[in-house]
Formats: structure tokens, C-alpha cells, sequence
């Protein structure tokens, strides 16, 4: 049977998580591409978890949609790793999904470095509206999250009644530590970005990323110094 957002009560979530708790992240990917096929879109950033979720995803589905969203502020080595995968999974589907407004638009808008003045606008207008524009008629996606990573992320399940994005969000690594998402990549010998190796667990866009003190939060390099810990797709 299949459901959606309008349809998906929180009583029916709890039971859909209460069959899912035993079974593992290849398990759920298979149920949700079972039921969703298409309307189904990962929403990657290219990190260590993703470099996990993207290689499993190629086993149950090898042309997956997955969509990046291109701020035109990232890394280069964020590009890189992208590329990289392109050659490793020829046959999945990426989408480079771009903002409304170029960087210099922003700019002569809202004024020159919008992330140091208003961060969470910075997000609003070069990753949440992007993503509205993808999810527009797309009816689940899917997410690296796991609940290690932060505190706001502890209680995450398997599948999720997304508000934000009016949609159904599904995230097959809840359960997954650091080091099994490292074990997985060396065994595997997936891709992965070089800056993981520089103090760097978690990467958004480089004018909001720090690298991070061993034992710190994971997330303690994003927006550092701003009370932020998200860009509002998780919210």
C-alpha cells in the first residue's frame, strides 16, 4: 500500500518504524524504492555519509535521482568527490541543483557576504528554496542523517513525517557510528572527500566550515560561533 504525505499519520510513521526497527540500511532502502520507485530522490552532500548511502543506493537502484544542492560556495574538494562518483556510478541520475541567484545577484540584493550577515537567509535562498523546487511533485527523500551526529538529530527514525518540505523523509543510517561509516568506505574503497582527512566530519559550504577538535560535536564546524547547527533542511 502505498501513502504520502497527506495520507501518513504519526500513528501509521510509528507502526511503519516499529516493522523497520530490526532490519538493516540495504533493508530499507529496498522497502523504499519498493514502494516509492521514482517519486523517491535522494538530497546528497557528497560527505562520508553519503559516499555510504550513495554506494548502497547503487545496489538496490543503480539509477537513482539524486540531487546536490549547488550553492556555488563549496569546496573544490566538495567538486572533486562529485566528480569521482559520476565515473564510479555512471548510471545514477545527479542533478546539480542551483539557486534562483547567482552569488554576485545575491550580493547586490541582500549584500555582499549574506552568510556572515544573516546565515540562515544565506541557507534559505541557496539550499531550502532549491530543494522546495526538487521535492515539488517528488513524494519521499532520502537523508544521511544519523542520530550520533548531533543532539537534534538523536531522535531521528527510519521514517519520518517531513513539515518542512511536506513530504516523507527516510534515512536508512540512523543507527550507524563514525567509524562503521569509515570501516564501510575503506572496505569498499569508496571516494570520499580529501577534506575528511583534514579535521573535517561534516562540510557544507566553505565560507561556514571549520575543521573540527577531536571529540568535539560533529557538527561543531558548522557556523561556528553563530549558535547555528543546521541550514534548515533538518528542521
Amino acid at each position: 500500500m502505498t501513502f504520502s504525505y497527506e495520507t501518513l499519520t504519526s500513528e501509521r510513521c510509528e507502526e511503519i518504524n516499529k516493522t523497520l526497527e530490526n532490519k538493516d540500511a540495504l533493508d530499507v532502502l529496498k522497502w523504499a524504492y519498493g514502494l516509492f520507485g521514482d517519486n523517491l530522490i535522494y538530497a546528497c552532500s557528497f560527505g562520508a555519509e553519503g559516499m555510504v548511502l550513495t554506494d548502497l543506493i547503487s545496489r538496490v537502484r543503480p539509477d537513482a535521482r539524486i540531487v546536490f544542492l549547488d550553492t556555488h560556495l563549496h569546496f573544490k574538494e566538495t567538486y572533486e568527490v562529485i566528480e569521482r562518483v559520476k565515473v564510479k556510478y555512471p548510471k545514477l541520475r545527479i542533478q546539480m541543483k542551483e539557486p534562483a541567484l547567482s552569488v554576485q545577484e545575491q550580493a547586490e540584493q541582500y549584500g555582499s557576504e549574506l552568510w556572515k550577515i544573516d546565515p540562515d537567509l544565506c541557507c534559505k535562498l541557496r539550499k531550502i528554496q532549491p530543494l522546495e523546487e526538487v521535492m515539488a511533485g517528488t513524494v519521499a527523500w532520502l537523508s544521511g542523517l544519523r542520530r550520533e551526529q548531533s543532539p537534534t538529530r538523536a531522535n531521528t527514525q527510519f521514517v519520518n513525517i517531513d513539515r518542512r518540505f511536506r513530504s516523507i523523509k527516510i534515512c536508512p543510517l540512523i543507527y550507524w557510528k563514525w567509524e562503521e561509516v569509515w570501516s564501510y568506505i575503506k572496505l569498499y574503497q569508496l571516494p570520499y572527500n580529501e577534506l575528511h582527512d583534514k579535521g573535517y566530519p561534516s562540510i557544507g559550504c566553505k565560507h561556514c566550515t571549520l575543521p573540527v577538535e577531536d571529540g568535539s560535536d560533529s557538527r561543531a564546524g558548522r557556523w561556528s560561533g553563530t549558535g547555528k547547527t543546521e541550514c534548515g533542511l533538518h528542521q
